[in-house]
C-alpha cells in the first residue's frame, strides 16, 4: 500500500477523528504522572515510561504494584498480562502497514485501543486513520504525563486526592465494555475471587498477576 498522495494527507483525518477523545488520555496521563510522582518515580522516569510504553492501564498497574512494595517482576508481569490484548489487535491490522520491517515496527507503536477502533469504523482498517490518531494520542499521553509529574510534585499529599479509589474505579470502567458475554463475566468473577483470596496473604503484585490468569478462560473452546 502506498503512503503517498491521499494516504499521506489523510493522516489529518486520523487526528481529527481522535480529537473528541482527547480529554481521556489527557486526564489519564495527568493522573498517571501524579501517581508516578507519589510512588517515588522521577519526572524523567515517568515521562520516559509513557514515551516508550504508551499503554495506560499497564503503566498504572506496574507503578501501583511497585508503590505497594511489589517486585519488579510482579510489576512487569502485571503490565504484560494487561497488554496481551494487543497481540490480537496487531494481527487484525498487520496487513495495512506498508514498507519494510523497521518502518512497520515503528508505525505499529501507534496501535492503541482508540486508534484501532477509529481505523476500522468504515468496515475495513485504514492505515492513515490508525497512524494519524495514534500519533495524536501519543503526544497527548506523553505530554500530560510530564505535566502530571509537575502537578504531583507540587502537592503536599497526593494521596489526599483519593487516587487510590479513583484508580480502582478507572479499572472497573475499562473492564465494563468487555463484560457483555458469559465467558467474560466468568473470567471477571474468577479474577475478583482470586484477588480477594490472595490479597491478605500474598506479596504485593502477586494477586493481580494471578488474577490475570483468569483470562485463560477465553482460550477454552
Amino acid at each position: 500500500m502506498s503512503t503517498e498522495g491521499p494516504h499521506a494527507t489523510r493522516l489529518r483525518d486520523g487526528v481529527r477523528a481522535a480529537v473528541p477523545l482527547a480529554p481521556g488520555p489527557v486526564l489519564f496521563g495527568l493522573s498517571f504522572g501524579v501517581l508516578a510522582d507519589a510512588a517515588g518515580m522521577s519526572a524523567v522516569a515517568a515521562t520516559a515510561m509513557s514515551a516508550t510504553t504508551f499503554a495506560g492501564s499497564a503503566q498504572f498497574a506496574a507503578v501501583s504494584v511497585l508503590d505497594a512494595g511489589g517486585t519488579i517482576l510482579a510489576a512487569v508481569l502485571a503490565a504484560v498480562f494487561l497488554n496481551a490484548r494487543y497481540v490480537a489487535l496487531s494481527i487484525t491490522v498487520a496487513g495495512i502497514f506498508p514498507g519494510g520491517r523497521l518502518r512497520r515496527l515503528v508505525e505499529s507503536q501507534a496501535i492503541v485501543d482508540e486508534s484501532w477502533a477509529l481505523s476500522g469504523r468504515s468496515g475495513r482498517f485504514e492505515w492513515p486513520i490508525l497512524v494519524g490518531a495514534g500519533l495524536f494520542l501519543y503526544l497527548l499521553w506523553v505530554g500530560s504525563t510530564a505535566l502530571g509529574t509537575v502537578a504531583g510534585g507540587a502537592l503536599d499529599d497526593p494521596d489526599a486526592l483519593g487516587l487510590d479509589a479513583a484508580f480502582a474505579v478507572l479499572f472497573l470502567a475499562l473492564a465494563a465494555p468487555y463484560l457483555r458475554g458469559r465467558r467474560a463475566l466468568q473470567a471477571a468473577v474468577l479474577a475478583g475471587a482470586i484477588t480477594l483470596a490472595l490479597t491478605p496473604v500474598a506479596p504485593s503484585g502477586v494477586p493481580i498477576v494471578a488474577a490475570a490468569s483468569a483470562c485463560l478462560l477465553g482460550l477454552r473452546r
